[in-house]
């Protein structure tokens, strides 16, 4: 099974614990999430974020209605967070989220590994170029909602 690895980072002029709580919030995922994906949580409210917690969703990839789990497996306010994919349309997802506080803000930094069904061909023709999008959507959103924040040099 071949890994896949997309890193980003963004800078944000708040705190660490600002955007620890943004993020917290299971719900606000749909708000970082491109419109096109139709992306719900399903999960009822309230979500008690910690080690172990599940989240339900569902969303569309390629107009494909897909579900998707995950389970928070990684939970330490407010320097990072991780959550693995326990059911969905990857083979394997790994997310590690992390809040490193710089320069009177936050540097927030994504680490995905991931593998696909159907090896490197489906991911450069299929996945690739939509992960980035994805998180290319959600560095806007987040800047737009926390004043501007700047890609780490």
């Amino acid at each position: 099974m071949r890994k896949h690895l997309l890193e980003a980072e963004l800078w944000l002029p708040l705190p660490p614990e600002e955007l620890f709580s943004f993020f917290a919030e299971a719900r606000n995922l749909e708000t970082l999430t491109p419109p096109w994906l139709r992306f719900t949580v399903l999960s009822p409210s309230p979500i008690e974020m910690r080690a172990g917690t599940m989240i339900d969703y569902k969303l569309r990839i390629h107009g494909i209605p897909v579900r998707w789990q995950s389970e928070i497996t990684v939970w330490e306010p407010p320097f990072r967070f991780a959550d693995e994919q326990r059911r969905g349309p990857y083979r394997r997802w790994m997310h590690l989220h992390t809040f490193e506080e710089r320069a009177g803000g936050t540097l927030c930094k994504d680490h995905v590994e991931y593998s696909v069904w159907g090896g490197v061909w489906a991911n450069r023709l299929l996945v690739r170029d939509q992960v980035e999008e994805i998180f290319s959507y959600r560095k806007k959103t987040l800047r737009s909602l926390f004043h501007g924040g700047v890609s780490w040099p």
